[in-house]
């Protein structure tokens, strides 16, 4: 039974890192071409990222990762909620994790806003792999 389980985890955890592989990827140059070559700051570049990596999330772990069968409105609105807030408290923290580190560092602000992206991204993934796997494509028990 223990193995069993194991096993199921390490599938979609393997399923999950793949996933999060595709979607860093296109995520990552759009918030890189948003905040270098358009000039968009902080937020919003790293918004942007998270906007347009969500879409491809949704169905890729929906349908992939956590092969999740119920169609479900409030599966959606569950989500978009994940999302918002595995992206506001990873990039709420980040910066100022990141300012407080590097601050004997003389380094610009351009520079330490990339650091502080890039840390944010680690966080996101860590609480939004929890946040879909518990609380976006949860099991229903049928009892």
């Amino acid at each position: 039974m223990i193995k069993a389980i194991k096993r199921v985890l390490d599938l979609e955890q393997s399923r999950f890192i793949i996933v999060g592989v595709m979607n860093t990827i296109i995520g990552t140059l759009a918030m890189l071409i948003a905040y270098n070559i358009f000039h968009m700051g902080y937020w919003l570049s790293s918004a942007l990222n998270y906007i347009i990596g969500s879409i491809f999330s949704y169905f890729a772990n929906k349908y992939f990762t956590f092969k999740a069968e119920n169609k479900s409105k409030m599966e959606i609105v569950r989500f978009v909620i994940n999302i918002a807030v595995c992206y506001l408290l990873a990039y709420g923290i980040a910066q100022p994790i990141m300012d407080a580190l590097l601050k004997d560092i003389t380094l610009s602000r351009a520079f330490m806003d990339q650091i502080s992206m890039f840390f944010g991204m680690g966080i996101f993934v860590v609480l939004n792999y929890f946040g879909q796997k518990f609380f976006v494509f949860k099991k229903m028990d049928n009892n």
